[in-house]
């Protein structure tokens, strides 16, 4: 079975102006239709990590999980939040597939090549960067996570780096897979980058 897989998409969005970052527009679909579009064929149960109205969410019928306790504490809380909601539906998972909702041109190898990687953590790199909420969660982590979230740990980085995660280079070839939308110029930049996959 593929793994199950969520979608962070509880950010504010503060440098895009507020709100959900994923119903913003890209190529006449929403951001975050194009992440599921790509990520669905690759996953098994997907979910959506926010905060706030689900009702923003229901046009795409995916379970909406919100932070629960640890809200307003980063990417880290919707992965605590993710593994709890694996558990609750699966015996049989022993990981959790994670995905910012800003990144519009996942790689179709992306949760493959994850897989492949042997450490408790294994997080995907482009172009001299680690994309640390890009990246597949052991759940055997869960407590050790939520352990850190009740000490206010909030950097991604600085827990996974706990566990020496294996990093797993994407090619940036035509495009870089993992380019992610924080400003209005990269919307602009990501139009033009739709345009020229079409």
């Amino acid at each position: 079975m593929p793994p199950p897989a969520i979608i962070l998409a509880g950010g504010a969005a503060r440098r895009m102006g507020g709100g959900d970052k994923g119903l913003i527009p890209l190529a006449g679909r929403p951001i975050l239709a194009h992440v599921i579009e790509r990520l669905r064929p690759q996953a098994g149960l997907l979910a959506i990590s926010a905060n706030g109205d689900p009702g923003h969410f229901t046009e795409w019928g995916l379970p909406v999980v919100p932070d629960g306790e640890f809200v307003g504490a980063g990417p880290l809380a919707g992965i605590l939040a993710g593994m709890k909601w694996v558990r609750s539906l699966s015996q049989s998972a022993d990981a959790l597939i994670s995905v910012p909702t800003d990144a519009p041109f996942l790689p179709l190898d992306f949760v493959s090549r994850l897989l492949g990687a042997g450490r408790p953590i294994a997080i995907a790199a482009s172009g001299g960067r680690t994309h640390f909420a890009a990246a597949r969660w052991s759940l055997d982590l869960e407590t050790d996570l939520e352990r850190a979230l009740t000490e206010r740990l909030r950097k991604v980085e600085l827990f996974a780096e706990r566990y020496q995660p294996e990093i797993v280079e994407f090619s940036t070839k035509p495009i870089d897979p993992f380019f992610n939308i924080n400003r209005p110029q990269d919307l602009a930049e990501a139009e033009r980058m739709a345009q020229a996959e079409n």
